[in-house]
């Protein structure tokens, strides 16, 4: 199933990076958030040919107006067409086409395709995770001062960090993670299932821990199909990360 998927998904990538750079068109969904008919395109291209390899499974994409019964199934495909469309459109290599398959409220196939990148991410539960074929190992920094970052800029709380490369995509941020690149990807916002389902099965199975804002457990295909928060680190500095973000993280919820 994991070949097939990554057969699958990477084409869909190659769909994308086709289309890049040519006269396609574009609009927010609403303002700050983009769209283009590449995302529409490869949705399409993606439910067909999964469906077609697990017909009993539901659909969950960022694409495709959410009135499934999905949640009722065991099995659904968590799906976002092109993780950091707004580094697509500007032509950047920083997006995504972003795979999961969910059973039971949980990843166990997970598959990143990042064609302007060269690169292939994959991972099945309790089989590792690795990019092109290599394994990938989390890092092992047990301190949080000097954890790598990415982003463009850091708060002053977190000048102790250190900022590296930011893709868009933020899954390729947790991938990062997994490859040992970064040593943290944190969001204290609420966010949708589809942009971190795949990549965190890639991180949890690279060996670090990926949790909410908070520290809690994530689930997918929850009825709502969102998360406040993730937090994808190193092991050994999660529970630090947990701890400096608590009282950021309560003012958001309230």
């Amino acid at each position: 199933m994991l070949e097939e998927v990554a057969r699958i998904t990477q084409e869909a990538g190659r769909i994308a990076a086709g289309r890049c750079g040519t006269d396609y068109r574009r609009w927010e969904k609403k303002p700050g958030e983009i769209v283009c008919d590449v995302d529409l395109a490869v949705d399409a291209f993606l439910r067909e040919h999964l469906a077609a390899l697990d017909p009993e499974a539901g659909w969950l994409s960022e694409e495709t107006l959410d009135v499934s019964d999905r949640y009722e199934r065991r099995r659904t495909w968590v799906v976002d067409p092109i993780d950091g469309t707004r580094d697509y459109v500007r032509g950047r290599p920083g997006w995504s086409v972003s795979v999961a398959l969910v059973a039971d409220r949980l990843p166990v196939i997970g598959v990143l395709s990042a064609p302007a990148r060269g690169e292939l991410w994959t991972a099945e539960r309790g089989r590792g995770a690795r990019r092109n074929g290599e394994r990938l190992r989390a890092s092992e920094r047990a301190e949080l001062a000097g954890a790598r970052v990415p982003a463009d800029q850091l708060p002053a709380p977190d000048a102790d960090l250190v900022p590296v490369p930011k893709p868009n995509s933020i899954a390729l941020r947790i991938a990062l993670v997994a490859a040992g690149e970064a040593d943290l990807v944190a969001t204290l916002k609420w966010g949708f299932e589809w942009d971190i389902a795949a990549a965190a099965l890639i991180a949890e199975e690279a060996g670090a821990i990926v949790t909410g804002a908070l520290g809690q457990p994530l689930a997918f295909n929850t009825a709502s199909g969102e998360a406040f928060g993730v937090l994808a680190a190193a092991p050994g500095i999660h529970a630090q990360a947990v701890e400096r973000l608590r009282a950021r993280a309560l003012e958001v919820v309230g």
